[in-house]
């Protein structure tokens, strides 16, 4: 586990130079990054972010990776307004930080977003991805929100919503095998209360040798051990999404 003047290891990985293809909107009181396909699409994702917020260059590329898979995708600030973490940030002070950002108290937010993607951008099909703080508020639309057709956790942290398997949605977890805030004892017991209780099609996937934030803070180009397994992540999160969308 992470010691306690790190209870979190978000370091920010390698930060993408990227630019993005899409565009910052307003959805009522929320910014949102907004990337449309080339072709006219029904169909959406919701993109959760991590720690490090909705500007954030690598999720912005994941959520152009979406579009260019034939998805409206939309990043919007789930902090609302508020700061997102900084590497510089002090981490004896991350627990007090988080208190104020609850994954599990997003329902308003993401109403807001389903009406935008409803109205605005003819989406009749959405689902979800989010990683790390935005994989575990999957976890939680996927109990909760009757809406979403589908969703992806990516690394999310299992101890907000440990107790909690009654998916409503076909819903696939990625885990890294050497996560240091997502210890395997915590997916197995995972993996178990949902075989126990989750009625819906769901899938649990380690990757060897990987730490967390792989899929979308590690690049390929230099980290070539990984990259296999970050393709392979973002591979399987677009096939999931294809599948249940």
């Amino acid at each position: 586990m992470a010691n306690e003047s790190r209870p979190c290891p978000c370091d920010i990985g390698d930060r993408f130079d990227y630019g993005g293809r899409g565009q910052e909107v307003q959805v009522e009181h929320i910014k949102a990054y907004v990337c449309k396909p080339p072709a006219s699409a029904d169909k959406a994702v919701i993109v959760i972010h991590d720690i490090f917020g909705w500007q954030l260059p690598n999720t912005r590329y994941m959520a152009d990776m979406l579009a260019a898979n034939g998805y409206i995708a939309i990043c919007p600030d789930f902090f609302v307004g508020q700061e997102a973490w900084k590497p510089s940030n002090d981490w004896a002070s991350f627990n007090d930080w988080l208190k104020t950002r609850n994954a599990g108290k997003i329902d308003k937010e993401v109403d807001v977003v389903l009406k935008y993607l409803s109205e605005q951008c003819g989406a009749k099909k959405i689902g979800v991805i989010g990683f790390c703080w935005g994989g575990a508020a999957v976890q939680h639309l996927m109990l909760k929100n009757p809406h979403l057709k589908t969703g992806v956790s990516l690394y999310g942290v299992i101890r907000f919503f440990e107790d909690r398997s009654s998916l409503l949605h076909p819903t696939f977890f990625i885990f890294a095998e050497k996560d240091d805030h997502i210890p395997l004892d915590q997916v197995t017991l995972l993996e178990q209360k949902l075989k126990q209780n989750c009625k819906v099609d769901y899938k649990v996937k380690i990757y060897p040798g990987q730490t967390h934030g792989f899929v979308h803070r590690k690049r390929e180009d230099i980290n070539p051990q990984d990259k296999p397994y970050i393709e392979e992540g973002r591979k399987d999160m677009i096939n999931w999404l294809n599948k249940y969308l």
